[in-house]
Formats: structure tokens, C-alpha cells, sequence
């Protein structure tokens, strides 16, 4: 089969036509967004840099006190369509349940690299964390191409931005996590990637010699799926997914059923979509974990400094 049709989300879908599934997908998102804005306390267009695309938008939840859970979404769209303006599908439902949500801008192809795009990416996440130092955890979700970006954010050098954010979990969804097979195809043609580019840039071949992560440096990952997606992205997600077990970090899997590569995340919009419940839930259990972990982390740090004062010093030494 045609390597190119291998990777079109579009080829796959059961119930619609691929121009159909596009449109309504674009509509959704749409509609969406425009109610979000109108219905949800927000701050658009905030600038997390110079450029002209480094924007992103915050919504936040209606009795919103103290310090919050900030769920972070990187849109779609093979890094060369889509859009911040039309991706808040989950704002409603998750703001309801007490967490801020964020929706990141990025310079799509072809005026942006992929280069830039992970750098545009991680520049905004370290903004997010200077803007509000006291949240309870950024948790990050990228659908497709954003689930790329999303997952480069686990290499990233934070030290070069003065700056850790409180990651505290990742949400993948229908992502490609190694771009090498896209230099081989005419979805390249606007992104002008060479195979350097891709290796530089493929979270899968990095993670695959990284140095094994330590327990206590190890994000929760999600890694999804849905049952109609096209077979490199099912091929990607579970290697991807199994280079994350081997590295050490805190990963699980799944393929969602009866969803094609679109419906899995505009049906976000939808209160009991099993995706929308895993995020809320799972968003809440991560915070109760993380305060758990800190807690018992200060308690082992307490106790090691009880212990050592009370050894007395080998003065024979």
C-alpha cells in the first residue's frame, strides 16, 4: 500500500467522506471556540514571545480561586493547517470541572520549521509557568501533529529557558512520534523537511538512546488511539508507547473504540465522551497524586534529616 495513504487520517474514516469528515471537523471546532469565548471567562492572543505566532489563549473556570490545574492543547493539522482560533473543543467541559485550559498557536508550514514549531512550543509552556508559578500542574494534550510536539516536550532543556515547568502529565492522541516516514511523502511538500530535520526531531528515534528516566522525573503519558485511524498511527502510537516503558517512564495505552482520527478529539465537545471523562478524572487523580508524592517526598526528606542529626559525627576519622 502506498506509503502516503498509510498516513492520511482522512483515507480511513467509515461514516463520512474524507472532504465531509474535514469540513465537519473544521466546524466543530468552530462552533466550539466561538462558544467557549462567549460563554468562559478568558485571555486571548497572549503573548508568550516576540514573533507574530507566539500566541495562546487561556479559559478559565467560573468560580476559579486559588491555584489551577492547566490543561495545555497543541493543535493538528501535519504542522501545516489548523489553527488555536478553531481547537477549543474540550474548554467547556473541562472548565466545568474546575481546570484552566490552554490552547497554544504555533507557525504552521510554510512559514515555520519544525524546529521552530518545538521551540514556539516550548517557549510557551515555560510562559505559562512565569505567569502562574503556583498551579496545581500543567498537563499536556496534543492531537496528531500536536501530539508530536507535545511528546518533544519530554526532551526538552528547560534550563535554557530559566525556567521548570510543573509538568505533571501527558495526554498523546493519535500522534506521529517519528516524522522520518513524512520526508517520503508529498505531505512534505510544504514543510520541506530533510531526513536530518526528522531525526532531530522524532521524540521516538531520541527516546529510543536516551538515558533511562529516573522514577521521580517520570510524567504519567497517555498514549491514544482510536480504532479507525490510519495504520501508521496505530504502528507509531504503540511503538512509541513501548519506547516509553523501556525508558522508564509512567505510560499506558489505548485505543479508543469506534473513532476515527477527527471524532477522537472533537468529541471532546461531548460531556460523556469516555476521552473528555479520562482527562477530567484522570486531570484530578494526577493533582491527588502529585500532593501525595510531594508529601511523602518532604516526610522521607524530614526523616533523613532526623536521622542524620541524631548519628553522632566519627570525630576518629
Amino acid at each position: 500500500m502506498e506509503l502516503e495513504t498509510q498516513y492520511l487520517p482522512s483515507k480511513w474514516i467509515l461514516r463520512l467522506g474524507a472532504e465531509e469528515a474535514l469540513r465537519t471537523y473544521s466546524q466543530m471546532g468552530d462552533d466550539a471556540t466561538k462558544t467557549a469565548r462567549a460563554t468562559t471567562r478568558s485571555l486571548l492572543d497572549v503573548p508568550y514571545g516576540d514573533g507574530e505566532g507566539d500566541k495562546l489563549d487561556i479559559y478559565f473556570p467560573k468560580d476559579a480561586s486559588g491555584a489551577l490545574p492547566f490543561f495545555t492543547f497543541i493543535h493538528g493539522g501535519y504542522w501545516q493547517n489548523g489553527s488555536k482560533d478553531t481547537s477549543a473543543f474540550m474548554v467547556d467541559q473541562l472548565t466545568a470541572q474546575g481546570v484552566a485550559v490552554v490552547i497554544l498557536a504555533y507557525d504552521i508550514a510554510p512559514k515555520g520549521t519544525l524546529d521552530h514549531m518545538v521551540d514556539q512550543v516550548t517557549r510557551s509552556i515555560a510562559s505559562v509557568q512565569r505567569r502562574y508559578p503556583c498551579n496545581e500542574g500543567i498537563y499536556l494534550c496534543g492531537h496528531s501533529a500536536g501530539a508530536h510536539l507535545a511528546a518533544m516536550m519530554l526532551l526538552a532543556n528547560w534550563t535554557e529557558h530559566g525556567v521548570t515547568p510543573n509538568l505533571r502529565g501527558f495526554f498523546l492522541v493519535s500522534g506521529i512520534y517519528d516524522p522520518e516516514p513524512i520526508v517520503h511523502t508529498p505531505l512534505n511538500a510544504p514543510l520541506l523537511m530533510t531526513p536530518e530535520d526528522a531525526q532531530r526531531n522524532s521524540p521516538q528515534r531520541r527516546l529510543e538512546v536516551a538515558p533511562k528516566q529516573p522514577v521521580d522525573a517520570a510524567y504519567p503519558i497517555l498514549v491514544i488511539v482510536g480504532q479507525h485511524d490510519a495504520p501508521e498511527f496505530h504502528r507509531q502510537s504503540r511503538e512509541f508507547y513501548q519506547t516509553l516503558l523501556r525508558g522508564g517512564w509512567k505510560a499506558s495505552f489505548e485505543e479508543l473504540h469506534d473513532v476515527d482520527h477527527f471524532e477522537i478529539i472533537w468529541k471532546l465537545t461531548q460531556k460523556d465522551y469516555v476521552l473528555t471523562q479520562t482527562s477530567a478524572l484522570g486531570l484530578h487523580l494526577l493533582i491527588h497524586e502529585s500532593i501525595w508524592l510531594e508529601q511523602e517526598q518532604a516526610d522521607r526528606s524530614t526523616n533523613r534529616t532526623g536521622l542524620q542529626s541524631s548519628v553522632p559525627a566519627n570525630r576518629g576519622a
